[in-house]
């Protein structure tokens, strides 16, 4: 796919893989607050479909928007975060390749939102949070970080999920 550069399906496949990562972690969380909501689970599934060689289709779209509207129907904030994640697992497989601090969010936002569960789980513990944010750092690979790269900075937003995903940017930068 090119636009402002170039990125290809192996690369949106190892993007998929690592927000597919982080929303499986936590996916429990939202089957345990919502079971009879299957939305997420089938978002991460289309998400491993693509991870796994097959091509992306309207299976990822669809399940992606499905997910990002069980996370806003979600009655509890780690719910919401992990129905996003999923969501972001389906949509990572549609990665723009435009030069916009936004498409970072699809990269790093379901590590982030992962996080910020372990926060919320740990009675709002900080430390937490940025000990996920480092475990993620840990998976991230060569192929992601330079995908990553050619993106801007991750917005700067006041919410605990943007600060994460800003810390996980700025981490996985400087280890380039």
């Amino acid at each position: 796919m090119s636009g402002d550069f170039e990125l290809t399906m192996d690369e949106l496949r190892v993007v998929a893989r690592f927000v597919a990562e982080s929303a499986q972690d936590v996916l429990p969380v939202f089957a345990e607050a919502v079971p009879e909501d299957s939305r997420p689970r089938a978002a991460l599934d289309a998400a491993w479909e693509f991870v796994n060689g097959a091509r992306r289709t309207k299976l990822q779209r669809v399940t992606s928007l499905d997910a990002h509207r069980a996370a806003k129907e979600a009655g509890t904030e780690v719910a919401r975060l992990a129905a996003q994640a999923a969501g972001d697992a389906a949509s990572a497989a549609y990665l723009h390749p435009i030069a916009r601090a936004t498409q970072v969010g699809h990269i790093l936002r379901g590590a982030a939102s992962a996080a910020r569960i372990g926060e919320l789980q740990a009675g709002d513990d900080s430390a937490v949070g940025d000990m996920l944010i480092e475990q993620a750092q840990g998976r991230a690979t060569p192929v992601l970080v330079d995908v990553l790269s050619r993106y801007p900075l991750a917005p700067a937003g006041k919410s605990r999920v943007a600060q994460l995903m800003s810390a996980l940017d700025a981490s996985l930068r400087a280890a380039r």
